[in-house]
């Protein structure tokens, strides 16, 4: 197959067609040419798009897909699906399915049923034995099989020996561990932010308190282990400024926020819609402020959407009730576009989490192997159920308005469009 794109804005730094309009020819899944203007021929599969811009394919750091166990909320051939048409090229899948993802043979499983597909699928193997946070689980022989980190999602290690030896551990082979920020005994049975409106609402609150007490130990721990640490979907001001912090004393530690914590507060909970129930909780404006401005500056390096399908038998009950997560593959790109410059969201969704995650660099110039997301980053309009293309339908960001609209990917030789 052989696809020549159109008049597209190319966003990559790290091309010498930064900010330039060209056509791009491909052909058996590489960049044949890139000039001012291909003359088309008719084998040719033209891609044409209002106001097209294309990046190097952009990578979601975390994202749960039901299978295997719960595919009622997400199979992994949807998920794949949805990831490409949403702009992906590549996710890292978390290892909270049933069975956890915390053997050689699970890592195995997750890789052999995404072959095929547009979407690269990375898994995120679970630190511990069923994500249990009691014994390590098999740390190397999973990285052997695939997976390209270590950590039991949502969920806190509360043993600090436990993450003491994980992050002393994984240096054998370079590994990158993941400790979820939150201090178990701080929040409590809290289910929403603790400030005026969790106390106006009669909601259990979580103090920012309980992620920040988490942290700091984390990064206690980092400086006496060394190795490579992450803190997946940080939510507070005050964590910006600890990992701001260890950066500057020069810690291997790196840091991703989701899209929902970039750009909504916890005045949303006001109507008790459980789709605004998450983990960690939506903040304050102020937290947004400098989650936002934690992005721009280099402290936060990766955004994700913490996509994480939830049916509605378990979403659409009483907001106590209801479990915590929000999809977000579909409506990355348009909430952040809304709040952040372009090329700043470009670099944290494309290159700073290839290198975090120990992926390959990519690059769009003559030779490449084509992997490229396509998209327009002023197409506005409001984000509603039928935009919604994963099989469960819990949202934070229905009926909210967007700014940019992903057209769909080229990868491992496949044309993913919208339609």
């Amino acid at each position: 197959m052989i696809t020549l794109i159109k008049s597209a804005t190319i966003i990559d730094s790290s091309s010498p067609f930064h900010h330039q309009k060209k056509d791009i020819l491909i052909q058996d899944g590489s960049i044949k040419k890139i000039d001012t203007n291909i003359p088309s021929k008719k084998e040719y599969t033209i891609v044409e798009r209002e106001n097209l811009h294309i990046s190097c394919g952009w990578f979601d750091t975390s994202i749960s897909l039901g299978e295997p166990g719960y595919e009622e909320r997400e199979t992994i051939k949807n998920g794949l699906q949805v990831a490409a048409k949403s702009g992906f090229t590549a996710v890292a899948v978390n290892a909270n399915s049933n069975p956890i993802i915390d053997t050689k043979s699970a890592v195995e499983f997750l890789i052999h049923k995404a072959h095929g597909f547009a979407t690269n699928l990375h898994p995120i193997a679970a630190l511990t034995q069923g994500s249990k946070g009691i014994n390590m689980a098999e740390l190397y022989d999973m990285q052997q099989s695939g997976a390209i980190a270590f950590g039991d999602y949502k969920k806190p290690i509360t043993h600090d020996n436990l993450m003491k030896v994980a992050l002393l551990y994984a240096q054998n082979f370079d590994g990158l561990v993941l400790s979820f920020p939150k201090n178990k005994s701080i929040a409590g049975e809290g289910i929403a932010h603790e400030g005026v409106n969790s106390t106006k609402l009669g909601l259990k609150g979580i103090p920012a308190l309980a992620e920040e007490l988490q942290i700091v130990r984390d990064l206690f721990l980092l400086e006496y282990t060394g190795g490579k640490l992450h803190i997946p979907t940080i939510s507070s001001a005050k964590s910006v400024g600890l990992i701001k912090e260890a950066k500057k004393n020069g810690l291997q530690v790196s840091c991703s926020v989701a899209a929902h914590h970039l750009t909504l507060t916890d005045n949303e909970l006001h109507e008790f819609d459980s789709n605004y129930k998450t983990n960690p909780p939506l903040r304050t404006n102020a937290d947004c402020k400098a989650l936002q401005k934690g992005v721009r500056t280099g402290v936060i390096d990766i955004i994700t959407s913490d996509h994480n399908p939830i049916d509605i038998e378990h979403k659409k009950v009483e907001f106590s009730e209801a479990k915590d997560g929000t999809i977000g593959l579909e409506s990355l790109f348009g909430a952040v576009n809304s709040v952040l410059d372009l090329e700043d969201f470009i670099e944290s969704i494309t290159s700073k989490p290839r290198a975090v995650f120990g992926l390959d660099p990519i690059t769009i110039a003559e030779g490449e192997i084509a992997n490229i997301s396509l998209f327009n980053p002023e197409k506005k309009y409001t984000f509603t159920k039928e935009h919604a293309l994963s099989t469960s339908k819990n949202s934070a960001f229905f009926n909210k308005k967007m700014n940019g609209k992903a057209y769909g990917i080229f990868s491992n030789k496949q044309l993913i469009l919208n339609s």
